[in-house]
Parts: C-alpha cells; structure tokens; sequence
C-alpha cells in the first residue's frame, strides 16, 4: 500500500507544467487572449447575438492549443496507443485534472466547456466497446481525434432526465428501398455540442415499457439528417451556451447507424458517464484546492483593523474544513480510479458504481462550497469577475445536476449500500428487522 505519487507520473506533470510554460501560456497572453480568462471572459466567449453560442474567436483558440498539445503528444494521453495516445489510466487522469484544476483558469484546461491539453475521451471507449463494426469503431475514433466526427450525447428529454428509462423517444423499423434502418420521432434536451456535432448519439426506446433498463437502442444520427432539427438553445447559469433542445420529426436512419446492439443502448450510456464522473470529480476537486489555497493567501495577506485576516477563527475553520474534506476526497478519488484500472470496463457499472457516484457528486458539493467560501474570504473582490471565483462556482454548479444529479448518484451509493444493487444484492433478502432491544 503505497499513496505516493509515482516517479513516472511525476515526470510526466512537470513534463507537463513545462509544455504549458513553453507553448500554452504564450498563446494565452497573445492577441489579447487574457480577455477570454479574465473579468471579460464571459462576454469575450459568448456570441449574444447568435443564440448565445461559444464566439468562433474562442472556439478557435481552443483549437490552436489542442493542435499543440496533440503535436507534442499530451492530448491524446487517455487513448489507447493504436489511436495516438499513452494507454493513459484513470489514476493518471484523476492526478492529472486535479493538478491542473488546482492552477485556476487557463487554457491549460478549461473546463467549461471540457477543454483540455490533457484530452478526456469517454466516447472512445464507448465506441471500443460497443461498435458494431471495425468501419464505425475507425470512423469515429480516429474521425474524432481528426476533428472529422463530433458526437453528441442524446439521452435526456424535455420531460424525462434522471429517468431516462421513461424516454419518448421512439425508434421502429423501417425498411426504405430495401434497406433496413429505424424511423426516429420524440424530442431532446441538454444536447451539448449540437452547434459543431456531425452527429447525435440519439438513444431511443424500440421495445419493452416505460422504466425497462433492456429496450433501449442508440442511433448514431448525422446531423442535417432531415426532420432533425435544432429548436433553441437554452440560456444557462454559465454562458456560452451550446445546449438545445431538439426535435426528431420521422427521422430515417439505416440500421448501420446503429451502437451496439438492439436494446441494451442503456449500457452504452452507463460507460459514457462513468469514465466522466471520476475524471470530473478529480478536476471538481482540483478546482476546491485552488479557491481554499487562494483563500488562504488573501487571509495572510489582508489585514483589517491592523491584524491578518487569518488570525480570526471564523476565517480559519471554514477553510479547515474544506481543507479535511479536500484530503479525505481525493484519497477516495485515487482509489477509486486505482479500481476502475484493474476492473473489466463492462463490470465497473455492477461492482464500483457506488464509488464513482460518491467521488463525484461530493466533489461537486465541495467544489461549490469552496468557490463561494472564497467569495465570502475575499469580500466585494471576491465577488466580482475580476475574481475567478464566481466563474467557479457558476461552471462547477451544473455538475451537481448534469452527470447525473447528485440525488440520483446518492440513490446509486443506497442501493450499493443496502444490497438492492452490486456485489451485496440480496444479502439481507431473507432478513427480518431484529425487534430486541425496543423499548
């Protein structure tokens, strides 16, 4: 049992720290990009005249620093070799997206939008596991890593999120000219990405009832594909914006554009979101790191009334709190991943689960707990954007509902807990409640 950072992997972060050094943050401070980083940022990134969409100026940035990182190498770490990347593990990942979340804002890793140097990758694997075809696996893994196919995840609806099994969704088979395919009607929401997206990974009821895990297919459906349509792309807490909601008006595909195999699409959502949450969850807590240690130095630092700010008890507490739960989480956080790395992908659902929803919803809360600790810490500076705290906080807020909201990930950890789910199912099926003891 060892909890030091590998030697290897500490290698790789100050290989890493010195790539940002070298090329990144020189692209950062040209052309005036501090604007997309600093008290602009939210106007700099948002096209408010274009539903609210990411600026292409930003957009592009964004672009220009991916190339170099992939050029150099680092991009593509969580990839398998074949595809580019280092095999990089979840271990590495979580270590990686703290690390890089605990330096504040920069286009070293903004996660806004999930940009990073250090790519996050849950659709390859997705389409690892479950493509239906060694063609579709090539088209969009490497079409991916070629900026050639985008796709975007279409699992909630206007009317059904955390309980996506109640989808409307419909798709039924259709033969057009002799080829066999699906005819799609229903609607989407939350679709991130739409606005660049060469297609929508469309999940769709084709069998069962409403609220059967089994019955759920997942189509892979070009975008301009006609009846698709974009209808408005929703204003959120956090702008840009690049989340609408859509409509599937008798949409046609061929069954080759379908992701693993009729009826069990609600795996292939499963795998989607657990490699998100543990990553996620790492960059979350990275991001509390960085707003309690900014508070630390602003309490040394100012000195009200003559005296250190941080000499008063109900500046330091809070912090000391923060402070525990930040060390006790990313213990969790790192084995956790350890775990998933030496766990079949398709039985981490079924053994771990518990655990990446505990890692994941708390660093969500801890996140926003330390982001508006440092609000407070900091006073009126903290509260404006020439902070970078409010700009936390309104980014990491969204994770305690998308990702799956924290209500549903605390469900997951009870149903691991009281054996209605994982490795304790039915241990206590034949148990009656001991009455000994009542008064």
């Amino acid at each position: 049992m060892d909890f030091a950072i590998p030697t290897d992997l500490q290698a790789y972060l100050d290989e890493l720290d010195a790539f940002i050094e070298a090329e990144i943050k020189p692209l950062e401070d040209a052309d005036d990009n501090i604007r997309f980083f600093d008290h602009r940022r939210e106007h700099s990134r948002t096209d408010w005249d274009n539903q609210g969409l990411p600026r292409h100026e930003w957009e592009e940035l964004l672009r220009a620093a991916t190339r170099k990182a992939d050029a150099a190498g680092h991009w593509r770490f969580s990839a398998p070799k074949k595809y580019g990347g280092k095999d990089g593990s979840n271990l590495w990942m979580a270590v990686i997206r703290e690390h890089f979340a605990a330096k504040g804002l920069g286009l070293h890793n903004d996660l806004q939008n999930e940009h990073s140097i250090v790519g996050n990758f849950p659709f390859v694997e997705m389409f690892e596991q479950f493509a239906t075809s060694e063609e579709q696996k090539q088209e969009f893994i490497l079409g991916g890593f070629e900026g050639k196919r985008r796709t975007a995840f279409g699992l909630t609806e206007p009317d059904h999120g955390s309980d996506a099994t109640h989808m409307e969704t419909r798709a039924v088979r259709e033969n057009r000219d002799g080829v066999e395919g699906w005819r799609i009607n229903g609607r989407k929401m939350w679709i991130t990405g739409m606005h660049v997206a060469t297609h929508c990974a469309t999940f769709c009821r084709t069998d069962g009832q409403d609220g059967d895990a089994k019955g759920i297919t997942c189509l892979l459906v070009p975008t301009g594909t006609p009846g698709m349509s974009v209808d408005e792309y929703m204003w959120t807490f956090n702008m840009p914006t690049d989340h609408p909601r859509m409509t599937f008006d008798n949409v046609w595909v061929p069954d080759s554009a379908r992701l693993g195999p009729v009826g069990g699409g609600l795996s292939i959502a499963q795998s989607f979101v657990h490699q998100n949450r543990i990553r996620q969850a790492a960059s979350s807590l990275g991001a509390a790191v960085f707003c309690i240690e900014e508070s630390v130095k602003y309490a040394r630092a100012r000195k009200p009334f003559g005296e250190a700010l941080a000499k008063n008890q109900a500046i330091q507490f809070p912090l000391v709190e923060l402070a525990t739960q930040a060390e006790m989480l990313r213990l969790l956080i790192r084995k956790t991943a350890w775990d998933m790395d030496n766990t079949p992908h398709k039985e981490i659902e079924h053994t771990l689960s518990d655990k990446v929803s505990m890692c994941n919803y708390w660093a969500n809360r801890l996140c926003c707990e330390a982001a508006d600790r440092a609000m407070q810490v900091h006073g009126g500076i903290g509260y404006s954007r020439h902070k970078p705290f409010e700009h936390i906080y309104r980014h990491h807020r969204r994770y305690r509902i998308t990702e799956g909201a924290e209500e549903i990930q605390m469900r997951k950890v009870a149903a691991y807990l009281f054996g209605y789910l994982g490795p304790r199912r039915g241990s206590w099926a034949d148990a009656s409640p001991s009455l000994q003891g009542r008064g």
